[in-house]
């Protein structure tokens, strides 16, 4: 590989909601254990829109409070919190370019993709991330440090090994299809934990008799209730199970403040009902992976047994797919269509030529159904329901259009703090679960490679338009206002390529838009614009 150049072309984002494009942007010489990477390729997401807006109040834009020296953060110039300006991108697939003078674990022309969440590295509400407090990849290269990412050879390293064969989009594009990935692997907790933090409301003798057997050793700390007031009096965010007997609506929206990340309410209804919709914080259903459950009989251990062990498709589910068309809608409504379980998939949208696109990349799939929400009904009796959209009425609308025992996959980034009315009197009833992810982790990255290496997924299939620096800021504006039917990926090296749609590449490469595999992106389409792109 050639010597890096002095400076480079980079995508900065400046201030809330202000942008530039910094066609001088110094390249840094790696020093000790650094690491320069030059960027091959990186898509682009509606979570760069996120920081975009909210810039130094974005939680992963925070100052990095432990999981890491400060002195090693000192010494990093791509470590950029606060305000700061940034360099978004975390979809992004590298290849070593230098390497500092004592790096013990990198090589120069390795290559490697991104697990963007730094999850050792804390902030003071979320963790450090590529991207965001540490300069992303909207830049021909970028600067990392191996006490950061890790030892390539541990499971758990934020960079991991690729090989060169695939095209640098499909490899750039784990990261959103393994966010994708997570919420379907993702295990969920099926009981309380064995030495949590418990919370009972309305409890009796015989009731918290029932609740304190389901622990193995005992609840860490138990905090009763008795009246609205006892309850809104305590902490919140501080409870790993709060379980709710025979509950009045005003109970159970107090309780949604009360619940830890990863925290569970278990509403025992006991043969009562709550009578009304409780407004409940599907934000945190989301971000803070709340789960709500219950049982109509009198045992909370029925509410519990309902969880199921992921929230991966079963045989022959019905499915709703609520925004389809979108980025990560097509990926969710193709990774159905190839789980090989014999699911049926609605694929709602009231944007026509979004569900076009979709149509053309889903079309050789058996149960396949494009649905225009803005003219028809989608229909009910769905098995699982999959929201893509922010929007809780859309989850509040998906409940009532689910069957007994669904699973809701709150797919889509409703803020945390967001509240909305629910029937939770059906979902106890029906007992369906509701549940959200966040993000990925390195086993979901690992596993979304593994199926791409192996010609089980074609993470290319969701590519609609591709650009070189002179079109990422269009491409950002595109995603931002959904005109774009698929991923953007951006290839750093093809500086002055704007923004180019795969139906528009002809009048690019010819080359390019005849090597495209019916009318998908692909190696062979990648190769030769690069190819056109370095002959100009």
């Amino acid at each position: 590989m050639s010597p890096a150049p002095t400076t480079q072309h980079a995508i900065q984002l400046v201030g809330p909601d202000q942008i530039r494009l910094n066609e001088a942007k110094p390249v840094p010489r790696p020093k000790g254990r650094q690491i320069l990477a030059k960027v091959e390729a990186v898509g682009l997401c509606f979570s760069d829109l996120k920081l975009l807006h909210q810039f130094d109040r974005h939680v992963r834009k925070a100052e990095v409070v432990s999981g890491i020296e400060p002195e090693v953060l000192a010494a990093l110039p791509s470590y950029v919190p606060g305000e700061r300006p940034t360099v978004p991108g975390h979809e992004a697939v590298l290849r070593i370019a230098a390497v500092g003078e004592d790096v013990r674990w990198y090589r120069c022309n390795e290559r490697y993709i991104v697990q963007a969440d730094f999850r050792r590295l804390k902030v003071p509400t979320a963790n450090g991330a590529f991207g965001y407090n540490f300069e992303g990849a909207l830049q021909e290269y970028t600067l990392l440090d191996e006490r950061i990412v890790g030892d390539p050879r541990d499971p758990d390293s934020y960079l991991l090994p690729a090989p060169d064969g695939p095209s640098a989009s499909s490899l750039a594009l784990v990261e959103p299809w393994a966010c994708v990935e997570n919420s379907y692997s993702n295990p969920e907790r099926r009981r309380p934990l064995s030495s949590g933090r418990l919370l009972l409301f309305g409890a009796g003798i015989e009731d918290r008799r029932r609740v304190l057997e389901l622990y193995d050793r005992g609840p860490e700390l138990v905090a009763e209730a008795r009246t609205l007031d006892a309850l809104a009096a305590l902490p919140d965010q501080a409870f790993d199970d709060a379980v709710l007997f025979r509950p009045t609506p005003e109970a159970v929206e107090l309780v949604s403040d009360k619940l830890a990340d990863g925290g569970i309410a278990n509403l025992v209804l006991a043969g009562a009902k709550l009578g009304r919709p409780c407004t409940i914080g599907i934000g945190r259903v989301h971000y803070g992976g709340c789960r709500w459950v219950g049982t109509t009989g009198e045992h909370p251990a029925e509410g519990y047994a309902w969880i199921p062990q992921t929230g991966e498709l079963r045989q022959a589910e019905r499915m709703l797919v609520v925004g389809a068309g979108g980025p990560m809608g097509q990926m969710h409504v193709l990774r159905s269509l190839m789980a090989g379980v014999g699911a049926s998939v609605v694929a709602a949208d009231v944007d026509a030529n979004r569900l076009a696109a979709l149509g053309r990349k889903a079309r050789r799939f058996q149960g396949f159904l494009p649905v225009d929400a803005s003219r028809e009904d989608v229909g009910r009796g769905f098995t699982y329901a999959a929201i893509m959209a922010p929007v809780p009425e859309l989850v509040a609308d998906a409940l009532e259009r689910c069957a007994e025992g669904a699973i809701v996959n709150v797919f889509a980034g409703i803020p945390v703090g967001v509240k909305h009315p629910f029937d939770c009197d059906r979902i106890v009833q029906s007992r369906i679960f509701v549940f959200g992810t966040s993000g990925s982790e390195t086993r979901d990255m690992r596993s979304v490679l593994a199926k791409v290496l192996d010609g089980r997924l074609d993470t290319d299939a969701s590519v609609a338009a591709v650009s070189g620096m002179a079109g990422a800021e269009a491409g950002l504006r595109a995603v931002e206002d959904r005109s774009i039917e698929g991923k953007i990926v951006v290839y750093p090296s093809a500086r002055g390529l704007g923004l180019t749609p795969l139906a528009d590449l002809h009048g690019v490469c010819p080359e390019a838009a005849r090597s495209l595999r019916d009318g998908d992106w692909c190696l062979e389409a990648e190769s030769a614009l690069l190819r056109c792109l370095a002959g100009a």
